[in-house]
């Protein structure tokens, strides 16, 4: 009579566990709007009610065999749990670059959430969680290309916001080259390989600013296909050229400058959006020119946020980044430093378009409209350079210009309406950071999420306890304005 008691009230439980789970997993799908997670049911029943199916078998096997399989089952729950929680509500992110300083600090540890704009639902489901794209150690990719679904993203809690600092794959990763040096590179090879090529083939160097804008099309088309030529006959140098899905890309985190529908230009290094200025970041930085009469102590490059990279900077480059207030600390300290001087050198690399000639540099740049959903634009050989990515890479279109005329999917075409919406991010260390101005817009579809707090910090210069930015832990990057 107690065991069919205890049988009965056993019974109960698992029920209620049951109907616990079956709710919570009905409203994820819900969620998602995916009810192909329905054929999961009838293994969730077997579970706790019905018990058909010997999940846990190795419990009665010998004692090798048991051991083994109960960390081999603590360890795929563990992977399981890991993935689905990466992938629809938080992952880690580290600052590894100091494209954010003085804002963000080159380590730190960020908890990303992925419900703020809302998650994706994998492009690539088939990966090998707590990896990007490679495996570590063995060097080869941690996905698998197919099955590959369309992009559809799951409602969020808002949208992206005007001087957000958002997490996102990095828009010009499409095709890489898989040595690990030049993996980001791929574009900014082969513009570069390619117009010495041209030169060396025609004997001269190519004024592109006294072309006109059909001339200057074909000229980087040819460009191109030379550089792609040289890099593809070149594998021992740059490996082989591939692909990377979108969700699979490198991630980098910047701020949203630029919205979709505005139009962003860069006057005298402040940003502009439709005709006003937006609001510096507090401890945005700029590089300055610095002759020194002798070393900057340690004790001041803590105080005034001098990192060992920007020591560097200056010593191979007579320039470092600092913020205003640095600058001015500095200049004051007539001791140490002999002047300070702001660098508004417009040369600085090779900016977006790559196939068009513009004129602008970082600090002066458009005027450039962001592509928003649903709107049209006239196209013309003024613009194609601009909008053809977005159209060709990121919409998937086929877009072709031939004499001077655009054709979108075989048809002759003077204008295009936006399937999705674009975004403008740049880095707080202004000239310090490949951001927009050198590879374009950022689709939605590449949102990945929103940095929440800094859970880690510490200080890559510095070892040990005296690296651990205390003052910085679980500080909320929303407060860094």
């Amino acid at each position: 009579m107690i065991d069919k008691e205890k049988a009965k009230l056993n019974m109960k439980v698992q029920w209620a566990k049951f109907l616990v789970v079956l709710a919570l997993y009905l409203l994820f799908l819900y969620w998602v709007k995916s009810w192909w997670g329905l054929l999961v049911v009838p293994f969730i029943y077997d579970v706790y009610i019905s018990k058909k199916i010997r999940w846990q078998w190795w419990k009665d096997a010998e004692t090798p065999v048991r051991v083994v399989m109960s960390w081999v089952d603590a360890l795929v729950f563990a992977l399981v749990a890991v993935y689905f929680i990466n992938l629809f509500f938080f992952q880690n992110y580290v600052i590894p670059s100091s494209s954010l300083e003085r804002s963000l600090l080159t380590g730190d540890y960020l908890f990303v959430s992925k419900v703020s704009y809302g998650p994706r639902i994998p492009q690539t489901p088939l990966t090998m969680p707590l990896t990007q794209h490679t495996l570590p150690l063995i060097n080869t990719k941690s996905y698998i290309s197919w099955p590959h679904w369309d992009y559809r993203r799951v409602k969020g809690f808002g949208d992206v916001q005007l001087n957000d600092i958002v997490v996102f794959n990095y828009p010009a990763g499409d095709t890489i080259c898989t040595e690990l040096p030049y993996q980001t590179e791929y574009y900014n090879m082969v513009y570069s390989f390619g117009q010495q090529i041209f030169e060396q083939q025609v004997g001269y160097p190519v004024t592109v600013a006294d072309l006109n804008k059909v001339e200057q099309y074909d000229y980087y088309k040819k460009c191109y296909e030379l550089g792609r030529l040289y890099v593809a006959n070149n594998p021992n140098q740059f490996g082989d050229i591939d692909a990377r899905p979108t969700d699979r890309r490198e991630n980098y985190v910047k701020r949203c400058v630029g919205l979709p529908g505005q139009t962003l230009q860069i006057k005298n290094h402040i940003v502009y959006l439709d005709g006003k200025p937006n609001k510096e970041p507090d401890n945005v930085q700029y590089t300055y020119y610095v002759k020194l009469k002798q070393s900057i102590p340690d004790e001041l490059m803590q105080e005034l946020g001098i990192s060992m990279e920007a020591l560097t900077s200056l010593n191979q480059n007579g320039y470092m980044p600092l913020t205003a207030y640095a600058a001015k600390a500095l200049k004051a300290r007539q001791d140490i430093v002999e002047s300070v001087t702001l660098n508004t050198d417009a040369t600085t690399g090779d900016l977006y378009p790559r196939n068009s000639w513009t004129g602008w540099t970082r600090d002066n740049y458009g005027p450039i409209w962001i592509p928003k959903k649903g709107e049209t634009i006239k196209l013309n050989m003024d613009n194609i350079a601009i909008y053809e990515r977005p159209i060709k890479v990121y919409e998937d279109n086929d877009l072709v210009v031939k004499n001077g005329q655009i054709y979108i999917n075989g048809k002759l075409a003077d204008s295009y309406t936006f399937k999705m919406d674009y975004y403008w991010m740049q880095g707080d260390n202004r000239h310090n950071s490949a951001d927009s101005r050198y590879w374009g817009f950022v689709p939605e579809d590449h949102i990945v999420g929103k940095p929440i707090f800094i859970w880690w910090s510490h200080d890559p210069d510095r070892k040990g306890f005296s690296g651990i930015r205390w003052g910085r832990l679980f500080n909320l990057v929303d407060n860094i304005k």
